[in-house]
């Protein structure tokens, strides 16, 4: 317990003094991070979705994929916007209807199934298990706060055994609204009771960092996918590939 303290407090005092990495700093961060809220995405692999479009649909696979990701959160900002709330379940299978149509494939009702339990099965990336026991130990309390449903969390979480590991596992349909609207962002707070400049966001989508940061989280761009950063006149406070940068961010 003692050296879980000495690690905490090593992690709160080189944040809180602000420090360069990847050409961004915390230096705006005025209270030690004692919290990490992760979107999911961070955390669990979609990789194995886009291979079962595929599988299925040789050739169209990529084209149906990047349809249906783009329309997935196209919508959850349309409804935030229209006030037509429907949990991400429900999101998820209209775009990939939509998707379907859009690629010109025959989107039987088994393949719709095949595709939308996919999202029931997903397995952290491989740097993932290592870097939160890492985080855990050090006395970090980590959350999600995700678009996901809570189905979608918790099946993931169970499939990939991080129950032990995530203290709440909050989705955006508690607040009944997506992120980037600030009502999403909020939850994190109420649920950890603590100020926000003590909790990390940590986001896989540039368009998730810009909310995070504009809501006033400390906010560290996981990019995984080595994409450009959204032209919106905002920026993470750090950026990086993986778990390992984040780690070297907290100095473990």
């Amino acid at each position: 317990m003692a050296q879980n303290r000495r690690q905490f407090l090593t992690i709160a005092g080189a944040l809180s003094a602000g420090w360069l990495m990847k050409g961004s700093m915390f230096a705006s961060v005025k209270s030690p991070i004692k919290a990490i809220a992760f979107d999911a995405f961070p955390i669990f692999d979609p990789h194995p979705v886009f291979t079962l479009c595929e599988t299925l649909f040789p050739g169209k696979g990529a084209e149906l994929s990047n349809a249906w990701r783009t329309r997935q959160f196209e919508y959850t900002w349309l409804r935030s916007m229209l006030q037509r709330y429907a949990d991400f379940w429900q999101v998820t299978e209209n775009s990939l209807i939509f998707a379907a149509k859009l690629a010109k494939v025959d989107l039987t009702a088994e393949k719709r199934d095949q595709l939308m339990h996919s999202y029931l099965e997903l397995k952290t990336w491989p740097d993932v298990p290592p870097a939160l026991k890492k985080l855990k130990d050090a006395g970090v309390r980590l959350i999600f706060l995700s678009n996901f449903s809570p189905a979608m969390l918790n099946a993931n979480i169970k499939n990939s055994a991080l129950g032990d590991i995530f203290e709440q596992a909050l989705s955006t349909d508690e607040a009944k609204t997506y992120k980037p609207d600030p009502r999403a962002y909020t939850l994190g707070i109420n649920t950890l009771k603590l100020k926000k400049e003590e909790i990390m966001f940590v986001a896989f989508a540039s368009w998730d960092a810009v909310g995070a940061k504009s809501f006033g989280y400390p906010t560290y761009w996981m990019n995984r996918l080595n994409l450009p950063q959204e032209e919106l006149n905002s920026t993470p406070d750090a950026t990086g590939a993986g778990m390992a940068d984040l780690l070297s961010l907290l100095h473990l």
